[in-house]
């Protein structure tokens, strides 16, 4: 591949990549900011958590089998592939004229996404030396910091001016000019003809492993305990039967092998547990600067984003230590911060200052930056060539289903603590509470109520991050025993 990897130009291909990871990061965001102007527009609030989930679920899905694609048939007609899809679904979206058309649409769109989002970072390791990947997935990791900002913007923007239809409309132009980059700058050697039997059962295998368990995750709210434990159910089942496939099969979707790598594995599951608290404080710190300390979205919004700005610096600072140290030594400096600011989230007090939470996003932010990069590059590099895609898209995989379960559970205890809450103070009811997270609903409230109200929320966001802390401490635990004291970078010439 190399030879033609070299005859690319890495300026406008790695501008592609940018664009494309760009365009999925900053999708999340701005649907979120125009949700409440397509509810009020297609009527179907009880549907609107399946606009976010099913986009989520395909994606996580799709993913580990566009990463065996790529392998097999080459980056770029997968990453094309998974483009036109994303397209498709977005032009779907802005289509819609019901809640159900949306949620298919979104289900197109999140298909698409699922070849976007790792084979970005398998292109960058396949024209980038090792010693530069750090750097320049840094680089491509900005663009999620540079959407956390202009989103809110532009979704508000786009509602207002326009309307809410263009914010999917949008993705039209900019997805056909990310085509035409790739097609025009990404020059790949055509793979080897060989004869590949596609492992239909193991495909369908994993749809039955991922599927039932993260439905099974987002109905959990709605505590219909007795059919999310028949779906975990399904899921525990279909996962033996699909190890019993693997083995037997000549070409597997997922080689088992990969899994007898300890560092792999463990690099993996780190990057599952950190993102699942990664979701919860980008999830909730705008709640609790809306709901507790009553400052609009957009500053709410604002809060999160020194997180941004301080990953771009360490994704760059990851580049520089893994050259120097091994990854399990970068992790403890990332989980360093990251427990640092964990712990200030759980002092924080109703009266600690906006800034306050800017300074515990910078230490997250320095946390993020160093884990996701160091334990991507790590994975990339510990296994053969032919597997670096499969081996990117299980890290992203896997980063989704840490922040998909993290966010049930989340969710699970904020509504639990303000049940709880609302219970113990009879003019209280959790409608009210709704209400005061929502800041154009919050001033019609009682304001006598409110001091109460807003220690509610308090102290159900306090036991997120209570929550959190565990995640932490099982990733300390997990690093304790990867005892690796090689550098990846240098790995080569020692």
């Amino acid at each position: 591949m190399e030879n033609n990897h070299q005859k690319s130009n890495l300026a406008m291909v790695t501008i592609a990549i940018f664009i494309a990871t760009f365009m999925t990061a900053i999708e999340g965001t701005i649907v979120s900011t125009a949700m409440p102007t397509i509810i009020g527009s297609l009527h179907g609030v009880n549907l609107m958590n399946w606009v976010f989930s099913i986009y989520l679920l395909m994606t996580a899905v799709a993913t580990p089998i566009y990463g065996k694609l790529a392998d097999i048939i080459g980056r770029k007609p997968v990453i094309m592939f998974g483009l036109v899809l994303f397209i498709i679904g977005s032009t779907l979206c802005s289509f819609s004229n019901s809640m159900t058309f949306l949620i298919v649409a979104r289900a197109i769109q999140g298909l698409g996404s699922g070849a976007i989002q790792p084979l970005t970072f398998t292109i960058i390791a396949d024209i980038y030396p090792i010693e530069k990947r750090a750097r320049v997935m840094g680089l491509n990791g900005s663009a999620w910091g540079i959407a956390a900002i202009i989103a809110p913007l532009l979704g508000g923007f786009i509602v207002q001016q326009l309307s809410w239809h263009w914010v999917f409309l949008i993705n039209l132009p900019v997805g056909l000019i990310t085509i035409l980059m790739l097609m025009f700058f990404f020059k790949e050697d055509k793979k080897q003809t060989r004869k590949v039997k596609i492992d239909y059962a193991g495909t369908s295998l994993i749809i039955l492993i991922l599927l039932p368990f993260m439905i099974a995750l987002q109905i959990l709210e709605n505590e219909n305990y007795i059919l999310a434990a028949i779906l975990v159910l399904v899921s525990i089942i279909s996962s033996f039967i699909f190890v019993r496939v693997e083995k037997k099969v000549e070409d597997p979707v997922i080689p088992l092998k990969l899994f007898k790598n300890k560092t792999f594995v463990i690099q993996n599951l780190i990057a599952m547990l950190v993102c699942g608290f990664l979701i919860g404080f980008e999830a909730y710190i705008p709640t609790w600067m809306q709901a507790v300390k009553g400052m609009s979205p957009s500053m709410g919004g604002f809060a999160v984003t020194p997180s941004s700005v301080m990953w771009i610096f360490a994704s760059f600072l990851a580049g520089m230590l893994l050259n120097k140290m091994a990854p399990n030594r970068v992790i403890y400096i990332s989980l360093i911060f990251l427990f640092i600011a964990n712990i200030g989230l759980i002092v924080a007090q109703i009266s600690s200052s906006f800034y306050y939470f800017c300074l515990i996003a910078a230490f997250a932010g320095v946390g993020f930056g160093l884990t996701v990069t160091t334990t991507t590059v790590t994975v990339q590099s510990v296994v053969p060539p032919e597997n670096i895609g499969l081996a990117t898209s299980l890290n992203t995989l896997l980063r989704t289903i840490g922040q998909t379960i993290m966010i049930s559970v989340y969710g699970i205890i904020l509504n639990k603590s303000l049940i709880n809450g609302a219970a113990g103070n009879k003019k209280i009811t959790v409608d009210m509470m709704n209400r005061l997270i929502d800041p154009s609903t919050a001033s019609s409230l009682p304001a006598n109520l409110l001091p109460k109200m807003r220690e509610i929320i308090f102290q159900g966001l306090h036991n997120i991050y209570v929550a959190s802390i565990v995640l932490l401490t099982l990733a300390l635990i997990l690093n304790a025993f990867e005892f690796k004291n090689r550098t990846i970078l240098g790995s080569k010439d020692q």
